[in-house]
């Protein structure tokens, strides 16, 4: 199974790129939260679902993504990582009504400051069942991070999961989840460098 040369960040063109929750201070991402809640009410077209609980759910499972990345010999710059998906995912993609991507060719990466897990982070880290969300049953891939230099093998072994559109993304959050595989980027330098091409009209 070939496995693509590209990660994918997907985001709100109402918004930038790569921004991210876990360089705010606690009190300042709480209020991004409160407005991100209240921007899908009020518009269905953004169907990506915060909870009161997102914030810590989320600094748990990149606290312990990031220990098992050190632990295997990674090198995170970044307390969060920026987020990608392997290949590209039109599920991902249909979250929002004004999408806009920046991809990266993974293979340029430096093998320390990047990884995946498979599926998304929030599956694998499975914190899940303490926020209220329905038991999955544990999957070999679970609890793992990977380098981008696994990913053929793990292609190989489990396959790429299916990223296409769901009929209705309406409580999306408590099915079994497995759409894409999560690619994480623990450094500014590679994103920072692409914002600039984007800038100069690149």
């Amino acid at each position: 199974m070939t496995v693509p040369g590209e990660i994918t960040h997907y985001f709100s063109r109402s918004d930038r790129p790569f921004r991210n929750l876990g360089d705010l201070e606690e009190q300042d991402a709480a209020k991004v939260i409160d407005a991100l809640q209240k921007r899908r009410l009020n518009n269905p077209g953004f169907k990506r679902v915060f909870g009161r609980t997102y914030l810590d759910f989320r600094q748990r499972t990149e606290a312990r993504m990031r220990e098992i990345f050190a632990a295997n010999g990674g090198k995170p710059e970044r307390r969060s990582p920026h987020y990608f998906v392997l290949g590209t995912c039109d599920w991902f993609a249909d979250l929002y009504p004004d999408t806009g991507t920046v991809s990266l060719d993974w293979r340029e990466l430096p093998r320390e400051i990047a990884s995946f897990t498979y599926p998304d982070s929030f599956i694998s880290m499975r914190f899940g069942e303490e926020y209220g969300l329905p038991h999955m049953p544990l999957e070999p891939y679970h609890e793992k991070v990977f380098f981008l230099d696994e990913l053929e093998s793990v292609v190989e072994r489990y396959g790429l999961p299916d990223g296409s559109k769901d009929e209705t993304y309406e409580g999306y959050h408590t099915r079994k989840f497995e759409k894409y595989i999560e690619v994480q980027v623990w450094s500014d330098k590679p994103v920072s460098e692409h914002l600039v091409r984007l800038e100069d009209g690149a």
